[in-house]
């Protein structure tokens, strides 16, 4: 994963206020700090790891169609982007920073 420090393209690609976004292979960040918060990059390293096992294109395409899908059920793309398994795992396991060696393939789908 290659880090890229821009506001603008992190900006640009997340197209709202988010701190980073993982463009594959490619993590666009807002500022230098961010690159040295351990939780913020193992989040990031976790999306990593699943665009790796699904396939960059499926990734993508089943990341936009979840999170369509569940802004829909609950009438907010905020609470719909929460609810997206990839961001539940990542979530739930960023504190964990031997989550990554430790973590089984496709763990994702338990958080569907």
């Amino acid at each position: 994963m290659v880090v890229i420090v821009s506001s603008v393209l992190t900006r640009l690609f997340s197209l709202g206020n988010a701190d980073g976004i993982m463009i594959f292979p490619f993590l666009f960040i807002k500022k230098i700090i961010y690159k040295h918060q351990q939780e913020f990059i193992n989040h990031e390293k976790i999306h990593f790891k699943q665009a790796l096992e699904l396939g960059v294109l499926f990734f993508y395409l089943w990341y936009l169609l979840e999170f369509l899908l569940k802004s829909a059920i609950y009438k907010s793309f905020s609470d719909g982007y929460y609810h997206i398994s990839f961001e539940k795992e990542a979530y739930s396991n960023q504190a964990n920073q031997d989550y990554i060696k430790n973590r089984k393939s496709y763990s994702f789908v338990k958080y569907v």
